[in-house]
């Protein structure tokens, strides 16, 4: 007589495989990013990436444009375009400040001082609740979200609908 699964009990256990192979990937991650930072951005994007490639999984994580015109107005944000320069002097959104996908790890593991020096802005505090990373259309900001909450920034956010969004309700 062979063991009977029923159906019910074979999708509880794909999906706590699934829980626990992408909390053991983080866990990975981060020894990794402690023992040999030089690999540790290659590995972490592949090992912990949204579920959906290139998008933030957590609705908590979006910014509406709603949202950042309250924020803009209130002068209570912390603005990070993850454009390219060319693309930043092109047009923007006013009070971001530039830091390239490309740059944004190293940017944000400089001293308070040195971010300081380099961007002319006060440096984003881990537990602050009012950075949001911008971009084109949202890919790279969502990126750029990944990779500020490896490093710490719990809080986080981006802008979802990018520069191409705002110019378009803001009718530039």
């Amino acid at each position: 007589m062979t063991p009977h699964i029923s159906i019910q009990g074979a999708l509880l256990f794909i999906m706590l495989s699934l829980l626990l192979s992408r909390t053991l990937c983080q866990v990975v991650a981060e020894v990794n990013l402690r023992a040999c930072p030089t690999y540790a951005s290659a590995f972490r994007a592949f090992t912990t990436s949204s579920p959906i490639c290139g998008e933030a999984s957590d609705s908590a994580s979006v910014v509406t444009y709603s949202q950042l015109k309250t924020m803009l107005a209130n002068r209570n944000i912390q603005l990070f375009d993850v454009r390219n320069p060319d693309e930043y002097q092109a047009g923007r959104i006013a009070d971001a400040v530039n830091i390239p996908l490309g740059t944004l790890e190293e940017s944000l593991k400089l001293s308070p001082e040195r971010f300081q020096q380099k961007f002319a802005v006060r440096a984003p505090g881990k537990d602050d609740d009012n950075i949001v990373f911008h971009c084109r259309s949202g890919k790279r900001s969502s990126q750029a979200l990944d990779i500020a909450r490896q490093l710490g920034f719990s809080r986080a956010r981006h802008y979802k609908g990018g520069y191409s969004e705002w110019e378009e309700k803001e009718g530039k």
